[in-house]
């Protein structure tokens, strides 16, 4: 009797043929049959990629300036202030009808809403023409 003559007493079982890759069995994590399955097949586009076609391709669209204008319609004006008094950014903060932006006063637009029958001045801000031409009467 010699070494290679030596056999098991038990049957050896028959080895699991195991998918290629990963650490999972059979089928590793691929599941059966199938595109997803197959090696080297499975190329789907993925679905966020028509999203991100989408986005604007517009040079430095994120860094744009945005103008803001705080927006006081000439009735609130009428409410708030007395005769002869200064309209200004400062004075319609203080008033309560204008907020600051990151810590500072924005840009004011006058608009037409509502009559004035009071006499005011107006200094740094932008009017409407409507508003303008009810100021003047």
């Amino acid at each position: 009797m010699e070494l290679s003559d030596l056999k098991p007493k038990n049957k050896l079982k028959s080895r699991k043929r195991v998918g290629r890759g990963g650490k999972r069995g059979t089928y590793s994590g691929r599941g059966m049959k199938g595109q997803k399955s197959r090696a080297g097949t499975h190329k789907f586009t993925p679905v966020i990629r028509e999203l991100i076609k989408k986005y604007p391709k517009l040079k430095g669209y994120r860094n744009r300036a945005v103008q803001s204008y705080a927006i006081v319609n000439l009735a609130d004006i009428e409410k708030s202030f007395a005769d002869n008094e200064i309209v200004s950014p400062k004075t319609l903060s203080d008033h309560g009808l204008v907020r600051k932006i990151k810590g500072r006063l924005p840009k004011v637009k006058i608009l037409a809403g509502g009559n004035l029958t009071k006499k005011l001045k107006f200094e740094n801000c932008q009017i409407s023409k409507s508003a303008e031409t009810k100021v003047k009467k």
